[in-house]
């Protein structure tokens, strides 16, 4: 088996690093309002409901934009719609830092702030189009792993804005993505399947059963990390009691620990298959739920469970996206942004059932028997489609087809593909 280096070396690794840059400072941009919330509701008194719009608006639209991007990257090429969508968030930052005084003005910002949630599937086929299908589980775990930036905002913004004023931080972040722009317009470049003026061909993907089959997988490896990720300072704060300074050091733990590992299963997945790695995914992150449900009244014993959760979905979102370049090797972007919008919303579902079950019952045993019943589902549709899967456009257990370089088809139809081998 290659090593990650010499797998690293079989494509162009600067346009991975743009790939990987541009998508780490994206998500940061989706989670900022959410990060500086704290501030700005304290300086202007703000209420839930006007705290709730600032932080959704960005995710909403992120998730809204991501298809749209993806189909414009089809057509006109995942760099130029990088570059475009790059440049476009500076000049949004630039704004408010100079002009969104008020909590109005910053409401306008965050449609645009959406666009780096949004740029994950364009990110992602940018990245794992200029690598060749065996390599191309690593090369997804490791743009994947650019949610990174969504876990340094948190951590960073706040001291940033106590110190220079909460308008400063956007000031600051529009210096911060120049570095994206310089490396997508100088390093990078389109990949082999980069472009097709025929975006109405690529269109068939989003009516294919694979897509959802992937998309609820989705909703599980990034939804369920996404909203364990919000859930989780509220959850170790009421639970356990736990100061809130002490429940967002668990939390950061937590999500880092998931960040990591996708890139590591991004590369377990090109050696032993993605279908074979999510399905442990699936089967450690169901049983993980139901133990942290039980045990909900024990710190240690839930916090062991919760970080061996995360390390699964952050292996999983590595494998799942492993599948995707293999499966629409000339439409990934579309593809993939489609993924990531149905994973996106699905990331809303967790906390408002977790916060219905401690409404209605005084516990959260029931969202965490509910996420694990869908972890469940979602292995059983798995393992049924697994079953075409290779026998069209993958090897057994999800693993890319030989020869490295030679992509299947988006048909079904394999027998283009089986005439090679």
């Amino acid at each position: 088996m290659p090593s990650a280096l010499s797998q690293l070396r079989q494509g162009h690794w600067p346009t991975l690093l743009a790939a990987f840059v541009f998508f780490d400072c994206g998500s940061a941009l989706w989670v900022l309002n959410g990060a500086l919330m704290p501030v700005i509701a304290d300086r202007y008194a703000l209420g839930p409901a006007d705290t709730g719009l600032l932080i959704s608006l960005p995710l909403l639209s992120g998730a809204l934009l991501s298809l749209p991007l993806g189909l414009l990257a089809q057509r006109i090429g995942r760099r130029r719609v990088a570059l475009a969508s790059t440049a476009l968030l500076i000049l949004a930052l630039l704004w408010a830092w100079a002009w969104a005084d008020s909590p109005a003005r910053l409401l306008a910002l965050g449609p645009l702030l959406g666009l780096g949630g949004a740029g994950f599937g364009v990110a992602l086929s940018l990245g794992a189009g200029s690598y060749p299908p065996r390599a191309q589980g690593l090369a997804t775990g490791i743009v994947g792993s650019g949610c990174l930036g969504a876990v340094l905002v948190v951590l960073l913004a706040p001291p940033l804005a106590e110190r220079a004023g909460w308008q400063a931080v956007y000031g600051v972040a529009a210096l911060l993505l120049l570095l994206p722009l310089g490396l997508l317009a100088l390093a990078a470049r389109e990949s082999r399947s980069g472009r097709s003026p025929h975006t109405a061909a690529h269109l068939h993907c989003l009516l294919e059963r694979d897509a959802w089959a992937l998309s609820l997988i989705h909703v599980v490896t990034f939804g369920g990390f996404v909203g364990l990720s919000v859930l989780l300072p509220s959850y170790y704060h009421q639970q356990f009691g736990l100061p809130p300074v002490q429940a967002g050091q668990l939390t950061l733990l937590a999500t880092l620990l998931g960040v990591a590992l996708r890139a590591v299963g991004g590369a377990l997945a090109d050696r032993i298959g993605g279908v074979r790695l999510l399905t442990g995914v699936l089967s450690v992150v169901a049983a993980t739920l139901v133990g942290c449900g039980m045990a909900e009244h024990a710190l240690v014993p839930s916090t062991l469970l919760m970080l061996l959760c995360f390390a699964a979905l952050g292996l999983g979102h590595g494998a799942l996206f492993q599948l995707v370049p293999l499966r629409w090797p000339q439409s990934t972007a579309i593809a993939a942004s489609l993924i990531a919008a149905v994973g996106a919303l699905g990331g809303g579902l967790l906390p408002n059932v977790m916060a219905l079950s401690l409404q209605r019952t005084g516990s959260h045993l029931g969202g965490f028997l509910a996420f694990a019943a869908l972890s469940i589902l979602t292995l059983g549709v798995l393992r049924i489609a697994q079953m075409r899967w290779t026998r069209t456009w993958a090897e057994r257990g999800g693993r890319a087809r030989a020869p490295a370089w030679q992509m299947p088809s988006d048909e079904d139809d394999p027998v283009s593909v089986v005439s090679l081998r």
